[in-house]
């Protein structure tokens, strides 16, 4: 079961919600609306949000999306529509139900840091806590416990004035994170600090969540934000949604053209990840293979190396062909000891990453999963047929600038 179901959301604000929604129903349009006193914030969205999983929600400013971000805690109360969270519609919840559900369940983080002045570090941490009336000696453990996750240690009797926009936010992170709730939302969390230290505070987002395995709702109105950051992206549009799948499914496949704008000026070696051009590694050497069985192998498959795993395909490392010459000129028994220690990378891996580690690599990528175990391979041809089928690719080859020059990843390689 989802952790969070949003299921047909609308928001009116204005003195007649009934009435804008019945023009709703009948195709009015948002400037229509507008003219009765009301406005709408957002309209029919539906989506689910998995338990764990990063989602991003993301367009220009009046698209709707802090308004979505405040229903799902109902900071503002909806007009219409359900939103279910461990499967119960929290629109229904009384007043005693919404206090609990965001002192214990939902932490939000705003943009502005909203810290105490004279209060230090710890103990702004620890306010959430001190809200629900835990132990003064507990709190103060959670809170430093918290500020060291967020990388603060050594910091905790300072105060806000004495740290850096990056640092108070991280205190503002630290205090959502001690409450220990299920679900974090964050609305434009990092939009007011400088590209820096904003991409140091994503990073750091990004290695807590698979640390921490929580469940995160961010708002931004930055493109590249949402693509480095969500598992998933709600791109909304004049308060509805306008598309929602993963960061590769959006760019791949724009739903209409405003989305197509959106994402058509999207470096795409720094978005797609290995896993968008991996295939299947079709012929491996094992441990035990001797070196003519090898030169076998390569030969029916004109490779010039081989991939050595185990026989649960533990990536071992990699044969070349001179070595494998060279051992059955000497009568080697095995090809054992003549595995290459070789780089890998994570399905996860950005292109541009890969790119970067095929520069210094002569051979075929292995992609593995967190275990070591083979999960196939990434050529050079792949990478660049890759970009070269985005839009930024046909772009340049039609006389724009080219995403990537070719000569740095071009080299050997068996496939």
């Amino acid at each position: 079961m989802a952790k969070i179901q949003v299921e047909h959301l609308t928001k009116i604000f204005g003195p007649r919600p009934q009435q804008a929604l019945r023009m709703l129903d009948k195709g009015a349009s948002n400037q229509e609306i507008r003219e009765t006193g009301n406005a709408v914030g957002i309209a029919d969205v539906s989506f689910e949000v998995e338990e764990g999983e990063l989602l991003v929600v993301m367009g220009l400013s009046g698209s709707g999306k802090s308004t979505l971000i405040r229903c799902l805690n109902r900071l503002n109360s909806s007009t219409r529509g359900h939103i279910r969270i461990d499967g119960e519609d929290i629109t229904r919840y009384d007043r005693e139900q919404l206090l609990a559900l965001r002192r214990r369940k939902v932490s939000m983080v705003f943009q502005h840091f909203a810290l105490f002045p004279y209060r230090t570090v710890t103990d702004n941490a620890a306010y959430g806590l001190e809200i629900q009336g835990v132990e003064q000696d507990e709190r103060r453990a959670r809170a430093i416990e918290a500020l060291e996750l967020v990388g603060l240690k050594g910091w905790e009797d300072s105060y806000p004035r004495q740290l850096s926009g990056g640092m108070q936010q991280r205190v503002g992170l630290a205090r959502a994170l001690a409450v220990k709730s299920d679900i974090l939302l964050m609305d434009e969390a990092f939009s007011a600090l400088d590209p820096l230290i904003r991409r140091d505070m994503q990073h750091e987002l990004v290695s807590l969540q698979r640390r921490m395995k929580k469940t995160i709702v961010f708002i931004t109105h930055d493109l590249d934000e949402a693509l480095q950051l969500g598992d998933r992206i709600v791109l909304m549009k004049d308060g509805r949604v306008v598309q929602f799948g993963t960061p590769e499914e959006i760019l791949n496949s724009p739903a209409n053209a405003y989305v197509e704008r959106f994402v058509e000026n999207v470096d795409m070696s720094r978005v797609l990840t290995a896993s968008s051009v991996l295939h299947r590694a079709r012929v491996v050497a094992f441990p035990q293979d001797g070196p003519r069985t090898v030169l076998y192998k390569m030969n029916e498959e004109n490779y010039t190396s081989l991939l050595v795993v185990e026989r649960d395909y533990t990536l071992r490392g990699t044969i070349s062909l001179e070595a494998a010459v060279e051992a059955a000129r000497h009568g080697k028994k095995t090809i054992e000891n003549l595995i290459e220690e070789t780089p890998v990378i994570g399905p996860d891996d950005p292109l541009m990453s890969v790119i970067n580690t095929l520069a210094g690599w002569r051979y075929v990528l292995p992609v593995t999963d967190p275990d070591g175990k083979l999960l196939g391979i990434v050529t050079r041809t792949g990478v660049i047929s890759a970009l070269a089928e985005s839009p930024q690719g046909e772009g340049a080859a039609e006389g724009g600038e080219p995403v990537i020059d070719a000569a740095a990843v071009e080299g050997s390689e068996h496939a």
